[in-house]
């Protein structure tokens, strides 16, 4: 049985919460709640997260959502083992501020380790409600009672027996949980009931099938670009051909032959909308706009690392550093130091941006959206509509993906901007080069690294230190108007935060410095350049500067750079994913660039490891070059992997094979170009990505499962020294260090010389 919810019947209901029960063969049938009121939605009642139906199948309320990897599957398996069902009888409804509290969206990768843990917990307190129920049902002691697939038996006499569809099918929970009063990623519940001892985990470890993929498949399953509602028109927004620059005039004459095209302008912000899309698209191409006369904000892309070393620094920050760390440099043998340069990174999502907001004409509206927070999405459309946060309902449809702030918070803010503009309901969709040319982006950054060698060969001093621009020049969560394009450019104050990463680790060199800084965005308002969360924000970046300085630390002091790793690492689970990452790529030591060569290619091995959030990976990366035209392959990948407990062992494999295709692509490939004026890469021929003729011909995984530790996130951690990893294996194949992604052929080609 495969049960689903069906949104439609949810926003048709009054008050009432229908879901769908759809069964082999296609035909449904819908258990619905409103018989008795639904309690309050908010985070202390139980109501907020599980509920039964008549037939004894529960519905879990996720205040998260799944962009592609199976979270929310994962986390349907969690509820299902607390609640002793089968997977099958457990839906998950996600994403949608109407029926689930918020719990941060998809977010650093928190899906499973703590969207997911609250959902367990809050269901091994159902279990514990329904074996109150029951004993009483039963007139049984409930220490005499246990659950097994949907009833409450008798632990003496299995014959009696009462089912969770007798106890309380088609109810809402009345109890109430503690909560941690934090909202978002961070929220957790608890009430009396326990969860279950892993000792006795059915249903967590296994690999069912993911529900997603057939409707996917067979095209029978709404995007976000599918949504259409009654009344609505199409709107295009009209960006600046120079960043920073405001509409001085607009010649409505140039558009009247469009049928239907309406001109949008609130201060800087200019859109169109027309009833019929591929005529808002002509009006957005034909329509005459005079641009203020600005100065061009940016130095230009080859000049970009040079900037960031000469800006003035705004914010200082870094772990506390380990022993004395100057004295130690003074009393060096040797020192070796390295520069390191990471892009400007795009999101380049598979589509552009998508957004409806539906007027209700009560004061009330809705969003569909494909932004990964759809709670705060929706706070942030509702400020721009004007309309208090309580009186916009958000609701999740799968779009092009995301991972971070893409474009979709810009376009939920666009759309409510006009919809309050024009009065009407409106559907919004990005152009291409709206969509990679104006997304926020994964921010530029120069990283330094120096050791301090002793006359044995030593390391006894680690100093490493990043500066670039913020991660967070717009916040993720979408929420507020200073942090999208519409605000800013209809002008609200910017709160931008200066915050960048240092590498996480375990090395314990005995004087240890590691700090950071961050540096003036390029332009303060409503720029292509904004800095923002990017796939594992700063990780690919810091650790493809810091693990590659590994290596060139262990060839310095003479020593094989895995057995290095294992010398100066710290933390057991460390020391395991590179030992068994070493051990599954077969790694063979060497103390210098092997330069493995037949013909034009080059062959090489490299290594690096990284944390996240308590998540280690270790990555083994071996690469071709083609000394000839300088491209490189990744041929074969290896990856240690162990987040603490494993839910579903097939998703996170293909959740880690995700990773390696998009880390791939972002250190060969992508960078963010742009002149004086604006951003340059604007499609794929200027922002290109990985070819599936590039991906690895083999992928092995070593999946380290730790049942007693609780799960940490999976989506992002083999992002972090993938880079490195490629870099490293590239200098063992040629001798060339690269240290500049991405590792074009044109970068590659040139260490040559």
């Amino acid at each position: 049985m495969n049960i689903q919810v069906n949104r439609r019947s949810l926003l048709a209901g009054a008050g009432a919460l229908s879901v769908s029960v759809v069964l082999p063969g296609g035909k449904a049938r819908a258990a619905v709640f409103g018989a008795d009121k639904r309690p309050p939605l908010i985070p202390q009642n139980l109501s907020s997260y599980v509920s039964i139906n008549a037939d004894g199948s529960a519905v879990c309320y996720w205040g998260k959502m799944d962009m592609g990897q199976g979270t929310d599957l994962g986390s349907a398996q969690m509820v299902a083992e607390e609640l002793d069902l089968p997977i099958e009888r457990v839906a998950i409804l996600q994403g949608d501020t109407g029926t689930s509290v918020n719990q941060g969206g998809a977010s650093g990768s928190t899906g499973i380790q703590m969207g997911g843990t609250a959902l367990a917990s809050a269901a091994a307190e159902a279990r514990f409600q329904l074996v109150q129920m029951g004993s009483k049902h039963l007139n049984i002691p409930a220490d005499q009672l246990r659950t097994e697939n949907g009833a409450v038996i008798s632990k003496a006499d299995a014959a009696k027996k009462v089912t969770y569809g007798e106890l309380i099918g088609g109810r809402w929970f009345d109890t109430q949980l503690e909560w941690n009063n934090q909202i978002g990623n961070a929220l957790f519940v608890k009430g009396a009931g326990t969860r279950k001892p892993v000792a006795e985990h059915k249903v967590i470890g296994t690999s069912p099938l993911r529900r997603d993929v057939p409707p996917k498949v067979t095209g029978s399953g709404d995007f976000v670009v599918d949504i259409k509602v009654p009344g609505m028109v199409h709107a295009r927004v009209i960006r600046p051909p120079v960043a920073g620059a405001s509409p001085v005039s607009v010649d409505e004459g140039s558009v009247k032959d469009i049928p239907g095209v309406q001109i949008v302008r609130e201060q800087a912000f200019l859109a169109v909308v027309a009833p019929r899309e591929y005529d808002v698209v002509k009006a957005a191409r034909q329509l005459k706009v005079t641009w203020s006369d600005v100065k061009p904000p940016f130095p230009g892309n080859a000049k970009i690392y040079d900037h960031i070393r000469a800006a003035p620094v705004l914010m200082k920050g870094g772990d506390k550093p380990v022993g004395d760390v100057e004295a130690a440099f003074r009393n060096a043998a040797k020192v070796i130091e390295a520069t390191y340069e990471w892009p400007f990174q795009s999101h380049a999502s598979m589509g552009p941006a998508c957004a409806v907001v539906e007027l209700k004409g009560n004061g009330e509206a809705v969003l569909y959206t494909g932004s990964q927070k759809p709670h705060f999405t929706a706070e942030g459309a509702a400020a721009m509509l004007g309309l208090p946060k309580d009186k916009v309902r958000g609701i999740w449809v799968p779009g092009p993906g995301c991972y971070g702030r893409n474009d979709a918070g810009d376009a939920a803010a666009d759309a409510g901007l006009i919809a309050k503009l024009t009065g009407k309901s409106v559907r919004l969709i990005y152009s291409r080069a709206d969509a990679t040319g104006w997304d926020p982006k994964g921010p530029a950054s120069v990283h330094k690294a120096r050791a301090a060698i002793d006359k044995d060969g030593n390391v006894t001093a680690w100093d490493f230190g990043s500066k670039g621009f913020s991660r967070l020049d717009v916040n993720s969560n979408e929420s507020a108007p200073h942090d999208n394009l519409a605000g800013q450019m209809t002008g609200v104050a910017l709160k931008p935060t200066h915050i960048f990463n240092t590498p996480e680790e375990s090395y314990g060199f005995a004087n240890k410095r590691k700090t950071w800084e961050t540096i003036p965005p390029l332009l303060d308002r409503a720029s292509p350049l904004r800095g923002a969360h990017l796939r594992d924000p700063l990780g690919p970046q810091i650790h493809f500067a810091s693990e590659s300085f590994i290596d060139e630390a262990a060839f310095a002091t003479n020593t094989d750079p895995v057995a290095f790793r294992m010398k100066h690492l710290k933390e057991p689970r460390d020391l395991a994913v590179v030992k068994a990452a070493a051990d599954k790529a077969g790694w063979q030591p060497r103390t210098a660039a092997r330069k493995q060569q037949t013909g034009d290619v080059a062959r090489g091995q490299g290594v690096a490891y990284a944390q996240r959030n308590g998540t280690r990976v270790a990555v083994v990366a071996e690469v071709e070059v083609n000394v000839r035209s300088g491209k490189v392959w990744a041929r074969k990948v290896t990856v240690a992997h162990d987040c603490g407990i494993i839910i579903n062992p097939k998703q996170l494999t293909m959740t880690i094979e995700g990773n390696i295709a998009q880390s791939l692509s972002r250190c060969l490939h992508e960078e963010v170009k742009f002149n004086d004026k604006n951003v340059t890469s604007v499609d794929w021929e200027t922002y290109p990505i990985l070819d599936m003729v590039e991906a690895p011909e083999s992928v092995e995984i070593v999946l380290i499962n730790m049942p007693n530790i609780a799960p940490s996130g999976a989506g992002e951690g083999t992002m972090r020294p993938f880079a490195a990893a490629v870099a490293n294996a590239i200098y063992d194949a040629t001798g060339v260090r690269i240290r500049q992604a991405p590792f074009t052929p044109e970068r590659v080609k040139a260490g040559f010389v």
